[in-house]
């Protein structure tokens, strides 16, 4: 798998052992493992958490993601918020990740423009980075049409905590990589299986347990190499 292989971890602090400050320093430790390997996204997905304090835990991961880039300025690694425009950019990450149905692309970039101003939306990007979880090709391509960044399809293979979900497969998948736009393979995703996807034109792998449950470098230099 080439450099050029985008990846894309997915967080999910719930699945870290111990009390909830606990689990976040996990997390917050996981996010930096992942910047120094510079993974190209990183999407904060913790859904449960009330505004408050989903905007500090994005704060904390902001300030540990430019900390490093500053001693490293090599270092590419993109932060998105799941769902909420309002608190990427109050916390200056790059962009969200849209659930299917939710808003759209137009609205994301609208608001992203009225919101340019205020001294913490300043340091955002001008641009936000905004992908789409689809689950067909068909959505996939209206992500295209909407002018996504990219799309994370899924799941690609039968998942172990979600067995009565039926996977996409790769036929589906080497549909949607028609797309113009980068469309990752998520779902299922292991070490054995990423070569496939990749060969089905996926430009890149997307996952929380891949990255979540084991060494972060050995993975990127698995997947990388």
């Amino acid at each position: 798998m080439a450099e050029s292989c985008l990846l894309y971890y997915i967080t999910d602090r719930k699945a870290f052992p111990g009390d909830e400050p606990t689990r976040r320093r996990h997390l917050l430790k996981k996010i930096a493992d992942a910047a120094t390997q510079n993974i190209n996204y990183i999407q904060l997905r913790e859904k449960d958490l009330p505004t408050r304090e989903l905007e500090l835990l994005a704060r904390e991961a902001m300030q540990l993601i430019q900390k490093l880039r500053t001693e490293n300025r090599e270092l590419r690694t993109a932060l998105l918020i799941n769902s909420r425009t309002d608190v990427a950019l109050a916390t200056a990450a790059t962009g969200v990740h849209l659930p299917a149905n939710d808003t759209t692309p137009q609205e994301v970039r609208a608001a992203w423009k009225c919101g340019a101003g205020a001294p913490a939306r300043e340091l955002s990007p001008r641009d936000p980075v905004i992908a789409i979880s689809c689950h067909s090709p068909q959505e996939v391509f209206q992500a295209e049409k909407n002018q996504a960044t990219f799309a994370v399809l899924a799941p690609i293979f039968e998942k172990k905590d979600a067995p009565g979900k039926p996977p996409q497969g790769l036929e589906a998948l080497a549909q949607a990589s028609h797309a113009k736009i980068p469309v990752l393979a998520l779902g299922g995703i292991t070490l054995q299986n990423a070569h496939s996807c990749l060969q089905a034109g996926a430009a890149g792998i997307a996952a929380i347990r891949l990255f979540q449950e084991n060494d972060i470098a050995t993975i990127v230099r698995r997947l990388r190499n």
